[in-house]
């Protein structure tokens, strides 16, 4: 294989690389984080809800759904694949795949509180909510779905 080849090789590779990059950066910028996130197959579901007072608030993690680990391993396959040469390209591919895999895990985990909730009606339940600071005595609105916590807010 003579020189001028593998360069036009690598260089299709860093093509590709960056068209990936722009694409993500590109995408994940139309979305819009104003309020509640709901499920896009089930948003036009009727849904119940309930109100309660928080009586204890417990930190707890999420755990990576699969997602992460998936794109991780995704991405560092691809960067792992573009540098090395011969045996070295093939170890930096598993290495890559292997390393994206554990950081996609572990960026992918979110952090939750574990809420114990008496509701109006005197029944007790524990309700799992992300990213919220919620405080023991706060009034909450519990939206079902199903038998499902799709959301939960502060009503005080």
């Amino acid at each position: 294989m003579k020189k001028r080849d593998i360069l036009r090789g690598l260089n299709m590779k860093k093509i590709i690389l960056l068209s990936v990059t722009a694409a993500t950066l590109i995408f994940s910028g139309c979305a819009t984080t104003n309020g509640p996130e709901y499920n896009g197959a089930t948003y036009q579901e009727i849904k119940t809800y309930e109100i309660g007072t928080v009586e204890s608030v417990r930190h707890v993690v999420i755990s990576d759904n699969g997602t992460g680990t998936f794109v991780g391993a995704l991405v560092g396959t691809v960067l792992g694949s573009i540098t090395g040469g011969g045996r070295g390209n093939v170890l930096a591919t598993l290495a890559g795949g292997l390393g994206g895999a554990y950081a996609g895990s572990q960026v992918n985990k979110a952090n939750a509180e574990e809420l114990s909730v008496k509701l109006d009606n005197g029944e007790h339940i524990v309700v799992v909510t992300k990213g919220t600071n919620f405080l023991v005595g706060d009034r909450v609105k519990i939206v079902k779905d199903g038998n499902r916590a799709d959301q939960v807010y502060r009503i005080n």
